[in-house]
């Protein structure tokens, strides 16, 4: 009996698979009364499924038709396959008898606790082990879907090769074969297989119920592009059934056979190279198909075009393009005898954009001039899902609304983020970031009862700024009825206390009870009401089974690492309800999809296509030698979805010149096309219309430059209240700080959990000499230190880093003190006040002492660096002065006298200090200094310098310049307010 030649076709690019799939199948499969309803469609995933109905319908509705029957449709990469093959295979329903396979999740947790075991001491952190245990489970899905046995991993030229390899690669080895090993022990005792094992099984099976008692009705397998062994001989019996047909998308048939030669042997034999190849091969478009074709021991010969063409389709020559674009390193040197008209991409325009913006605002405008058209669809194909999302906020501007059928990552979703930032507060037990970050959620209170609890939280913000606190919830207590928050923070704190209890259980199941408990007492129904919620239970009920079955453990400080982990591998996708005509797909969600303007973007290399990496655990050599793909193969199926997105009637090609980073290299597919256009590249692809539209947005007439702030309050603004020393050390140097802190009375707010900033450290290192001077110097600094902190609630980290090098510069200032018994501290944290020309300052005194001769000695502790020398010459810092002037005035009752020495007290490092730490700088022409004042004209420029503030800006009218004096040493707080940035430097320019 003669053999019957397998059925199998393949669709071009350009007549668009999914519509030319079902304008085929309808004519040839259609039966009078019964539609299609007899054919069963064997898909390659869910997406691929909802492609085709969503064709059924755009043709049925083409003809007029209102109703129709729909083939019946299996999905190949379901998990649960043998309940999708058995009801649509008749005969296979009670055949298919294969062991279960085992949870991904449970196989998941197990491999970690195996891993821990087998590392022991050497196990690395809880996320990080239990990562790598994702990995080896990744790994061994690649070796189960090659069909790849273990025991391969034993052979002796195997192990032969490992020998070679670098010590790290050998222990990688071994971890992975006693995991597996124990492992594949653990399956046997539960009478279950791997996921991927068990769809071997049930493919193998289904092949040959297949071919000994072939169904009455026919099969097609449409779509399916995987070259796994087990899939390929099932495509090969539906190929060989009298029935049946299998159509692949975008095989290139008029590649020459030399170019489809030099893509090796691609499975047909397992040469020395294995069956995957080596170099540029495994990174063509065509070479998983050849490799399927080869395991289906088919030739491409074989292979019969599809005629049908779809409602998408684009020109014919788009076809020879892009197999002209795709050809081999050795095949495409024809590109130098191509014609000008075979170089041509007619329909495809290239646009290169300045930075990612730009390039979102192009295609967003580009999507809507093409909804102009009545009809035409429009989808935009990228794996940047960055660029995406600001192609969805850019359309909205037209109140078009774009669904991201891609979705989006779990942690990026408002209910991930709350049981992120819940995970996060018992990581780090209460710190002040995640802790306000949770409590402001929007998901948090909602309803009539958020605005109170907003206001509760802003008060609370206000408290916690500065450096951290204690952790722990007990020290937040305190500060919460500081703030009169008593009732409010009970009720946070009787939340939140299970997630801060260091008693509190390891387990990760009893971790998870917690969090779930806490989210839903913030958040209510609301945490799991919506799509992203929804998804979130599913993650959370299924890692609480397993974990209590496995027994998984995580540190407290490791939750949230190991959840965010977790997350990321759940895309949440939009519900239905986004705008009709309008698509923006991921590189595995484009598959089969067409569109009458396809825009295919983020071509740059790292984005489309991603790098590869090496698997973490086993070696490309080994893995090439088991003839397992390799990372390189990735590429070949970036490049097949650019080559069937090409094959659309309008196609933009775009890419942005830098990211955020910096410049990027433009992907090697858009190299690719310029190098075949040739003289034929457009020169304006940088400046194409939609780019210029999109620069024409966001430009905006010129105005004229702001000009540098110079603010002239009233008199009664200028006089108002008393002057402190510190707001007036800098009047002369920067007269717009003096007046944004004491006219509008703006002060800087500290960050959240901040470092310990100048002002702080110096509130507290004078707390503690003021206390060590009210008792007569005998007090112990270091207790005194401990004291101080704990009130402030100072971090035992930050105490552990600041409290050595503080104490340090103490006993400095003790042991100078103490070297000279004829110089006696008088005065010391004191507040005084004078009346100066009607002006009333007030100033506090950090230390005066009576020297031998009954002069007065004026000392400013400072924290970090004092003013320079040239700085108070210049009346830039004015705060000694005019201490020394007030005490000269009586201001201290204990100190007075005449002010003889001015002295600056730093406790910064330095090196000729007994202690490391401590140094007096006296800021005048002293001993062998060159620059500065004299000593006897300190105060008389004091004095002036005083004098001449309170004329000009006090008791004046002077305008409030901003940085009248560019070399003084300023504060950089109020920068922002006075528009530094849009007038420093053109004056000079314009000048």
């Amino acid at each position: 009996m003669e053999r019957k030649a397998p059925r199998i076709y393949s669709i071009a690019a350009h007549r668009g698979f999914a519509d030319a799939l079902v304008a085929g199948l309808v004519p040839r499969y259609s039966e009078p009364g019964f539609g299609l309803a007899r054919l069963t469609l064997l898909l390659p995933s869910t997406r691929a499924r909802r492609t085709i109905e969503e064709a059924f319908i755009r043709h049925f509705g083409a003809q007029g038709q209102h109703g129709l029957l729909m083939p019946r449709m299996a999905v190949v990469g379901d998990l649960d396959l043998d309940e999708a093959l058995g009801p649509l295979i008749d005969n296979l329903g009670a055949a298919l008898d294969v062991p279960p396979a085992a949870d991904p999740t449970a196989r998941w947790l197990m491999l970690a606790r195996f891993l821990r075991e087998e590392l022991g001491a050497d196990a690395p952190a809880d996320a990080a082990l239990l990562r790598l245990a994702y990995q080896l489970g990744q790994t061994m899905d690649r070796l189960l879907v090659e069909e790849v046995a273990p025991e391969c991993l034993l052979d002796p030229a195997t192990l032969g090769l490992a020998e070679d390899l670098a010590q790290h690669w050998l222990a990688s080895l071994r971890i992975f074969l006693r995991v597996q090993h124990r492992w594949r022990e653990h399956l046997d005792a539960s009478g279950q297989v791997d996921a991927a094992t068990r769809r071997n099984l049930l493919f193998s099976q289904t092949a040959r119920r297949l071919r000994a008692n072939p169904p009455a009705t026919p099969i097609v397998a449409a779509g399916v592009t995987s070259a796994a062994p087990a899939l390929a001989r099932l495509l090969r019996a539906v190929a060989d059934l009298p029935g049946g047909a299998v159509i692949l998308p975008d095989l290139d048939l008029s590649m020459p056979d030399s170019a489809w030669d030099e893509l090796g042997s691609a499975g047909a034999s397992e040469g020395e190279e294995g069956p995957f190849g080596k170099g540029d091969a495994l990174t063509h478009p065509q070479y998983h198909l050849k490799l399927l074709l080869g395991r289906m021991g088919i030739a491409r010969a074989e292979v019969q075009p599809w005629h049908r063409a779809g409602l998408g389709k684009g020109p014919p020559e788009r076809s020879h393009a892009i197999s002209s674009l795709f050809l081999p390193p050795q095949a495409s040197r024809a590109w130098a005898d191509l014609p000008a008209e075979k170089r041509r991409l007619a329909g495809v325009r290239l646009m290169e954009s300045a930075h990612p913006e730009e390039e979102a605002q192009a295609i967003a405008l580009l999507v809507r001039e093409a909804l102009e058209e009545p009809e035409k669809r429009v989808a935009l194909v990228t794996p940047d899902r960055g660029l995406a999302a600001r192609v969805v906020q850019h359309l909205r501007r037209w109140h078009i609304e774009a669904d991201d059928s891609a979705g989006r990552p779990l942690p990026q979703t408002a209910a991930g983020r709350v049981i992120l930032l819940l995970a996060e507060v018992m990581a780090e037990n209460a710190a002040p970031v995640p802790l306000l970050a949770l409590l402001g959620h929007p998901l948090v209170r909602r309803g009539d009862a958020r605005e109170a609890w907003l206001k509760a939280v802003r008060r609370m913000e206000r408290r916690l700024r500065g450096p951290r606190p204690s952790p722990g919830l007990g020290p937040l207590r305190a500060i919460a009825d500081e703030a009169g928050l008593h009732e409010w923070w009970g009720e946070v704190e009787a939340i939140l206390a299970p997630l801060c209890d260091p008693s509190a259980s390891v387990l990760l199941a009893d971790q998870l009870a917690a969090l779930q408990k806490a989210g839903e007492a913030l958040c209510g129904e609301d945490l799991w009401s919506r799509e992203d919620g929804r998804a979130l239970a599913r993650l959370f009920e299924n890692l609480r089974l397993h974990a209590g079955e496995a027994g998984t453990q995580v540190a407290a400080d490791q939750i949230g690492k190991v959840l965010r982990d977790a997350m990321e591998r759940e895309a949440v996708r939009p519900p239905y309800g986004g705008h009709p005509r309008v698509a923006i797909y991921g590189l595995l969600e484009s598959r089969m999809t067409r569109a009458d303007l396809v825009i295919c973007a983020g071509l740059n290399e790292g984005v489309w296509p991603q790098p590869p990496g090496n698997d973490p655990l086993l070696a490309p050599a080994i893995l090439r030698a088991l003839g397992v793909p390799g990372a390189d193969f990735r590429i070949g199926l970036a490049a097949h979805d650019l080559a069937g997105a090409l094959g659309a009637p309008h196609v933009v090609l775009s890419r942005a010149r830098r990211d955020a980073g910096g410049p990027v290299i433009a992907s090697r597919f858009w190299l690719r096309v310029c190098a075949l256009l040739g003289d034929n590249l457009p020169t304006d692809i940088a400046a194409a219309p939609a780019i210029r539209l999109a620069r024409a947005l966001d430009s905006a007439p010129r105005v004229p430059p702001h000009p540098r702030p110079s603010p002239r309050p009233t008199a009664q603004q200028r006089q108002r209240g008393e002057f402190s020393v510190t707001t007036l050390d800098r009047l002369r140097s920067d007269p717009y700080q003096f007046y944004a802190q004491k006219v509008l009375g703006l002060s800087e707010l500290e960050l959240l959990d901040a470092a310990p900033t100048p002002a702080w450290q110096g509130t507290l290192a004078h707390a503690i000499l003021e206390d060590w001077h009210e008792s007569g110097g005998t007090a112990d600094l270091a207790g005194l230190a401990e004291m101080h902190l704990e009130e402030m609630r100072a971090h035992p980290l930050m105490r552990a880093l600041w409290k050595p090098r503080l104490l340090k510069a103490l006993e400095w200032v003790k042991l100078t003190v103490e070297s000279d018994p004829d110089r006696i501290p008088v005065v010391w944290e004191k507040k005084g006040q004078i009346d100066w020309r009607g002006v009333t300052i007030t100033g506090k005194a950090d230390r005066i002492d009576r020297l031998a001769d009954g002069t007065l000695a004026i000392v400013d502790y400072k924290t970090g660096g004092p003013p320079k020398k040239a700085q108070v010459a210049a009346g830039f810092a004015m705060q000694l002065g005019t201490l020394a002037l007030m005490a000269e005035r009586g201001a201290w009752p204990r100190a007075t006298g005449r002010p003889a020495a001015f002295e600056y007290w730093s406790l910064g490092k330095h090196k000729n200090s007994p202690t490391g730490f401590g140094y007096v700088e006296v800021p005048l022409k002293v001993g062998a200094a060159r620059t500065g004042l004299l000593p006897e004209e300190f105060l008389p420029k004091a004095r002036a310098f005083l004098d001449d503030a309170i004329d000009r800006w006090i008791l004046g009218d002077e305008g409030f310049t901003a940085r009248l004096n560019p070399d003084a040493k300023v504060y950089n707080s109020y920068d922002h307010l006075m528009r530094l940035e849009e007038w420093m430097g053109r004056e000079e320019d314009e000048g």
